[in-house]
């Protein structure tokens, strides 16, 4: 038993002192494999001895049980954003606004580190014992991630690996979580093989698996982290911001390797355009460079502005482009008949995914590009997330290119296109067109409309394929016994599809107007005018002079709701949901004397126990 205890021990320090030189040091002295035998014989022994087990030991990183959601933890210390610039002359500004802050001849270091795009978040040690991990969160709260931080392997249990340095009582470290483009695209094969979409990019990964229930699920993301700041401290006294980082170094805590102690801007801008060239062989994705004064006293003194700290500023690139080849250009049909033409490109890795289409907008976006089907490309993600084609490459055009001339009738249904002098797209102005239909039961059926959980896409191909359903009052036609014989939809599945759809009859006037899909009309507007109305009929009844009186409502959205209810064919569809036992009516509210009368709210991120959608709902009940 002894002998087992020591060795516990013996394998736990290291274990944590291979990771340290892996992570922290980038220097492993043994290979992957000898790791792994010291590790299965730590399991081993602490099976055969579980109440050895403690929390610190490296083989709780796995994760323990879900938990039911994120605690709120308050920042003892903000944890502010940065402002931005985008070019050398912005930085010179930066720093001749620092110096003008300083005053007199003074001279001081900047600290500049890489950008690394990920999740924000912070640590917590006490007398060398992680105690809790959070998300940056907006800058005031965030979530407590502890449970997940905790399966990270580059962060440490217990400070003081690296044995150089005295464990201080309490430190807070701040630093990045995220994931490397080699773990994307690992992510991104197994959930090809579960038929599921992408991950659009590394740090909606990151992001994505941080806030998962389930720790041991976050254990299979195998994500990193580097630390770059300091929070709430306890120890001895630290002067720069470049002993921040070696103390982190010394501690255990991996830290990026490339920062640089530099003396003037014009190095700050060297280090920069070095960096834009190196930064496409990094294993992982940064945006930019952080640019910070190294002195803590002068960091002080300059203080801070209402969002962002003086002495530090952000330095981005311009987004990551690409270059591909445009195999060919089709046209999508959107809810209300909006032709949008795609361009499918030759696969190319762009910001750590492969994109193979990418938005033309629309058909004079096209012609103004000039972007022709054998065309080569440039294609950039708009906010790191929508492809988009930036550019023809006119050198490389032979003259074999096919250009693109906007369609005469719709590409799904055949039926004739038009378009409004008011407006840069082309429209099928066939209501019975198909590709119109599927795309408006995906949205009738969607959460801020008539939240229909089970009527996804592949049934609404099936529906619309069958002719089972021409219009949205269709769906409430339907029968148990016609949906369990689509395809993978079973007795219980169709069971529970009809109570759904059943379900959604008595959502309200609100989320039916939404569900609509009146040109114009979103959520919010629909919230307007289901509280001015009262009901669906009165709505009908109004002309433009009557909408364009309502806070709001202008002069394109009141023409938009008077043309849909002028057409037979959406009146035909109305009096159908209306038989069906649809109902027309706005939810009482309360106005005047509710709880939250002239009072505002506004939603954002993810709340644990309702949608956004049903938050609001909740406030606009109670007069809010």
């Amino acid at each position: 038993m002894a002998t087992d205890a020591q060795r516990i021990e013996e394998l736990r320090r290291l274990i944590e002192h291979h990771n340290y030189l892996y992570y922290v040091k980038a220097e492993p002295e043994i290979s992957d494999r000898e790791f792994d035998r010291l590790y299965s014989e730590l399991v081993e022994l602490e099976k055969k001895h579980p109440e050895l087990i403690t929390p610190e030991s490296p083989t709780q990183r796995v994760g323990g049980q879900p938990i039911e959601g994120f605690e709120s933890v308050t920042h003892d210390i903000p944890m502010l954003s940065i402002d931005n610039t985008y070019n050398a002359d912005e930085l010179r500004a930066f720093d001749v606004r620092t110096r003008r802050f300083i005053g007199g001849d003074q001279e001081f270091d900047y600290v500049v580190e890489l950008k690394v795009d990920g999740v924000a978040a912070k640590v917590i040690y006490e007398n060398g014992a992680l105690t809790l991990a959070a998300t940056r969160g907006d800058g005031v709260t965030g979530d407590d991630i502890s449970a997940n931080i905790r399966t990270i392997g580059a962060i440490p249990l217990r400070l003081g690996t690296g044995g150089e340095r005295d464990v201080p009582a309490l430190l807070e470290a701040r630093g990045e979580i995220f994931m490397t483009m080699e773990e994307l695209a690992r992510q991104n094969r197994i959930r090809e093989k579960k038929k599921l979409g992408p991950l659009a990019n590394p740090r909606n990964a990151a992001a994505g698996a941080l806030k998962l229930l389930d720790p041991r699920e976050c254990a299979k993301r195998h994500l990193s982290v580097f630390f770059y700041g300091l929070g709430v401290y306890e120890g001895p006294e630290i002067d720069y911001h470049h002993d921040v980082l070696e103390t982190f170094v010394s501690l255990g805590l991996p830290v990026n390797p490339h920062w640089k102690l530099l003396s003037s801007i014009e190095e700050v801008i060297e280090f920069a355009e070095q960096w834009a060239l190196k930064r496409a062989r990094l294993p992982y994705q940064i945006d930019g460079l952080v640019v910070k004064v190294d002195s803590y006293a002068l960091q002080s003194r300059l203080g801070r502005t209402a969002k962002a700290p003086r002495s530090m500023i952000a330095y981005k690139y311009p987004a990551e482009q690409a270059a591909s080849k445009v195999l060919g250009i089709r046209v999508q049909v959107g809810k209300t008949g909006t032709l949008t033409p795609v361009a499918d490109l030759e696969p190319v890795k762009l910001a750590g995914t492969t994109v193979k289409r990418a938005s033309l907008h629309n058909f004079d976006e096209v012609k103004r590009k000039d972007i022709r089907v054998g065309d080569h490309v440039l294609v950039e993600k708009a906010g790191e997330i929508i492809p988009q084609v930036v550019a023809v490459v006119d050198a490389q055009r032979e003259g074999r290119q096919e250009k693109l001339e906007p369609p005469d009738n719709c590409p799904s249904c055949g039926g004739p296109v038009a378009r409004s002098p008011e407006e840069v797209y082309l429209r099928c102005t066939n209501l019975d067109c198909p590709a119109q239909l599927r795309e408006r039961l995906r949205y009738f059926a969607s959460r801020q409309a008539m939240d229909i959980e089970g009527l996804g896409p592949a049934v609404i191909d099936q529906l619309v394929d069958r002719a089972m359903v021409r219009d949205p009052a269709d769906l409430y036609d339907l029968e148990t016994g016609k949906v369990e014989k689509l395809e993978r939809m079973g007795t219980k599945s169709s069971e529970n599809l009809i109570k759904a759809i059943k379900a959604s009859k008595s959502r309200g006037l609100e989320r039916l107007l939404t569900a609509l899909a009146i040109r114009h009309v979103g959520s919010t507007m629909a919230a307007t005018l289901a509280g001015h109305f009262g009901s669906l009929e009165r709505l009908m009844e109004a002309d433009t002079g009557e909408l364009e009186s309502i806070k709001d409502v202008g002069c394109t959205v009141a023409a938009s709701i008077v043309d849909f209810f002028a057409s037979d064919q959406n009146r035909k569809v109305i009096e159908k949901l209306r038989k069906a036992g649809v109902s027309t009516i706005a939810k009482a509210r309360s106005r005047e004397g509710g709880e939250l009368f002239e009072k505002t709210f506004v939603f954002t991120g993810t709340l644990e126990q309702m949608t956004r959608a049903e938050a609001e709902n909740m406030v606009r009940d109670r007069g809010g």
